[in-house]
């Protein structure tokens, strides 16, 4: 009867998805097809049927053309399914720049906000926790110079000195800091990544629209690197350790905070930016306008660091990013961003040649 016909025929397609959902991930669409499509041809439908029907003791076999639309209606199914899925920031396969990403690059300066919820206008709970972040590392630092100043007999001379040598190595070593961090959220990791994951869905989406942080206000800019470099992170190193390296700490988590700072001014142009901003670039104190204009070049694979920019050269000469990639790779399979990006980058780093002018 027709709607026996109708019956079966929707019973083999059912047959064929449940089948073809048994096939392994990483197996080609193709093979997907053609894998199900064959069980499906060589196994009755009947007995996959519900036993309420009397089993059919013969089985109707199908037609040249009906194989044919079936095949063609799954493939034509499978396509469009494909192109209408997009991930995002939350996903794995989110990577800016390449097709089905989600993200468009908008062309001149446009804003575009990439993580769901967020918005350039500062919320009071922003300020609230950045301010309140800084008043704690306050706190920590003047403890931690109290305690020096007492181990120097009251020699405010040599604890002041003492306290500056610890600022300049802070200033020094974060900018490294800051760029081993912006490699990492550039490379690995989506939205749910724990604790990291606003961090890496803010950095990530940022190479869609560059322009975008220069119309956020400081609390809205720096607030989500307060969660890793906050309270809890200098609370835990002030009670492992001494008033030396809890000062060091405590400048250190505060130049990785305002690096999201320096790192807004460095896509600012010299009218926009307060004087005193342009001569600490001029002089190499703060990331220049040039030297991160390489970095948003594809596929994004080195210039990370964003404080001072003083390792830039030194860490992109040496292959120590690609090096690290390598080594992530041989551990667990994961391709960096950048790899994706670029297939050639790829070929070379497995070769070992990690140098990028290389």
């Amino acid at each position: 009867s027709n709607s026996w016909s109708v019956k079966r025929s929707n019973s083999k397609l059912t047959l064929f998805l449940h089948i073809k959902s048994m096939v392994p991930f990483n197996a080609s669409c193709k093979g997907k097809v053609l894998f199900a499509l064959l069980v499906v041809v060589a196994v009755p439908v009947d007995a996959f049927l519900p036993r309420s029907r009397p089993i059919q003791t013969h089985v109707l076999p199908l037609s040249a053309f009906e194989v044919n639309s079936e095949v063609e209606g799954i493939i034509s199914f499978e396509s469009n399914e494909l192109e209408s899925r997009q991930t995002t920031f939350l996903d794995d396969g989110f990577v800016f720049g390449l097709e089905g990403s989600g993200l468009e690059r908008p062309k001149g300066k446009v804003a575009q906000v990439v993580v769901e919820g967020d918005n350039l206008e500062t919320q009071q709970w922003q300020v609230l926790f950045v301010y309140s972040t800084f008043l704690a590392h306050a706190a920590f630092a003047s403890g931690s110079f109290t305690e020096i100043l007492q181990r120097n007999a009251g020699n405010v001379v040599v604890s002041l000195a003492e306290c500056s040598a610890l600022l300049v190595s802070s200033w020094v070593l974060a900018d490294l800091g800051s760029g081993i961090l912006h490699w990492s959220v550039d490379n690995y990791g989506n939205g749910r990544t724990p604790i990291m994951g606003g961090v890496i869905a803010a950095f990530q989406g940022h190479h869609s629209a560059p322009w975008t942080i220069t119309e956020r206000e400081f609390c809205n800019n720096v607030y989500k690197l307060c969660v890793p470099f906050g309270v809890a992170t200098v609370g835990l190193v002030s009670l492992l350790s001494g008033p030396f390296v809890t000062f060091f700490c405590v400048c250190f988590c505060i130049m990785e905070i305002l690096s999201q700072e320096f790192h807004k001014w460095s896509h600012m142009t010299k009218g926009e930016c307060p004087d005193i901003v342009n001569s600490l670039q001029n002089y190499g104190l703060l990331i220049a306008r040039q030297p991160h204009a390489q970095h948003h070049m594809a596929p994004y694979d080195g210039n990370y660091c964003i404080i001072s920019g003083l390792w830039n050269q030194v860490l992109d000469d040496s292959g120590f990013f690609r090096r690290l990639e390598h080594i992530v790779y041989n551990m667990n399979g994961i391709e960096s961003n950048a790899w994706k990006l670029d297939e050639e980058l790829k070929q070379r780093t497995l070769q070992g040649k990690y140098n990028l002018s290389g």
